[in-house]
């Protein structure tokens, strides 16, 4: 389990450059749009939960293990969606969020398998 702690770290690290990318390029319209501006956010709000959530479970904490299952899979789900939407996001910002997602999906993955549910 220690290596969920390293995928939801480098998720973290990747939501919070965005957000200094975002604050960087502000002024630019095209390339930090209003949705970016709430997606980003809350990517980055999320992922510092998601660690927070990771570190207790890695702990033992049981609820704590059950709420990083229930969140990493949302926020995976979430970002399969806005990755794949043509227009909606910048091309940066949906690379950015596929970047998220390869953090998110060995985490998702290994938390749910039967070894991890039973412990």
């Amino acid at each position: 389990m220690r290596n969920v702690i390293w995928q939801v770290s480098g998720y973290v690290a990747v939501s919070l450059v965005t957000v200094a990318v975002m604050v960087a390029f502000r002024h630019d319209a095209a390339m930090v749009t209003s949705a970016v501006w709430v997606r980003g956010t809350i990517v980055a709000a999320a992922s510092l939960l998601t660690l927070l959530f990771a570190v207790r479970a890695v702990r033992g904490d049981r609820k704590m293990l059950l709420r990083l299952r229930v969140v990493t899979a949302i926020m995976l789900v979430a970002i399969v969606v806005i990755a794949s939407l043509p227009g909606a996001f910048p091309v940066w910002f949906r690379l950015e969020q596929a970047l998220c997602g390869l953090f998110l999906l060995p985490v998702v993955v290994q938390i749910n398998r039967r070894s991890v549910v039973r412990s």
